[in-house]
């Protein structure tokens, strides 16, 4: 085992991925000398080469298109978008080509989208955004959102090794904030298997990404100074979501909170929400609860940002709400 930050983790996933298959490729923006803008590829041109490091035009819309026409010919290509917010640009390639591959010619699109997403940085409107609900919306995607070094690790291998397209959101904050236990040996993480990173009895928090942090940090607190159990559930992957692990827990404590970082109106917490009324109805002994960003964009000031975006304490009240009810 090593101790690595989440960044780490995800370039010891890449590089392990391109010395154990030579049809895994990276594209992306300042990806190559530059080792990328956050430098998760650091050091990958002069060991790979720039047939498999391929710094590209500033053009998503290319990127994701040379990207799906590589997957369908047999590569197994990893396409940056140096800020998720940008993969607006290349939409279409996305949704109305990459997404319905196997659907129309049924043959494998094994293809990556790396998606550095998520605020906390000071980043502004133009990147900050989360951008899952409108992927996870379409047909045709696996999304996963890891939320720990072992996670981000794990999760980049597997989804380099599947045959659907996978898109990856790592979240920024979580960069060079969060350490972890990571196994040098060579292991993946199930795409489509959630994990309860607290056990609990009286509340359950259903959350993904760096609001795993956040509700780990509200449950200590409910713990310790209110006496309540809070079992906090990590979906590690948005698409399919693992809805065995979500009812269970919901069965177990019959509150439940689901917290998100992207906006509440739209966000994914309404799906699942709809699938625990629809599916735990007779387990509840209060409503949903949802927590998430105000439905505005994303403010550059670090104030009005905080403000936005939901955090340990906001978590804390939905928790008493519920504890209350």
């Amino acid at each position: 085992m090593a101790i690595i930050t989440y960044i780490e983790a995800i370039s010891k996933g890449l590089w392990e991925e391109m010395e154990r298959d030579q049809s895994v490729f990276l594209m992306g923006e300042d990806i190559g000398p530059f080792g990328g803008a956050f430098k998760v590829t650091k050091g990958f041109l002069q060991h790979f080469g720039e047939d498999r490091v391929v710094d590209t035009v500033l053009a998503e819309t290319a990127i994701l298109g040379a990207a799906t026409g590589a997957a369908v010919v047999g590569m197994r290509p990893v396409a940056e978008m140096q800020f998720a917010d940008f993969v607006t640009t290349g939409f279409s390639q996305l949704v109305n080509n990459t997404a319905s591959v196997h659907y129309r010619w049924h043959i494998p699109c094994p293809m990556v989208v790396r998606l550095p997403s998520g605020a906390g940085i000071h980043g502004g409107p133009f990147h900050s955004r989360n951008p899952e609900a409108w992927f996870f919306h379409q047909p045709g995607f696996k999304i996963v959102a890891p939320s720990t070094p072992y996670d981000a690790k794990g999760l980049i291998k597997a989804a380099i090794r599947d045959n659907n397209p996978v898109l990856y959101l790592e979240h920024k904050r979580l960069y060079r904030h969060i350490k972890g236990e990571v196994p040098e040996t060579d292991y993946i993480v199930e795409i489509g298997k959630g994990d309860v990173k607290r056990s609990g009895t009286d509340i359950s928090v259903i959350t993904y990404g760096s609001m795993v942090h956040m509700a780990l940090e509200a449950a200590e607190v409910m713990q310790n100074e209110h006496g309540v159990s809070v079992e906090v559930v990590d979906l590690r992957t948005l698409m399919p979501l693992d809805t065995e692990l979500i009812y269970g827990s919901v069965r177990r404590t019959g509150k439940v909170l689901v917290a998100h970082e992207d906006n509440i109106t739209g966000g994914i917490g309404g799906e699942i929400s709809a699938l625990i009324t629809e599916h735990c109805f007779q387990s509840l002994d209060a409503p949903v609860k949802r927590i998430g960003a105000i439905d505005t964009p994303t403010p550059y000031s670090p104030t009005l940002e905080e403000f936005f975006l939901p955090n340990t304490k906001k978590v804390i009240t939905a928790l008493q709400d519920l504890a209350a009810y």
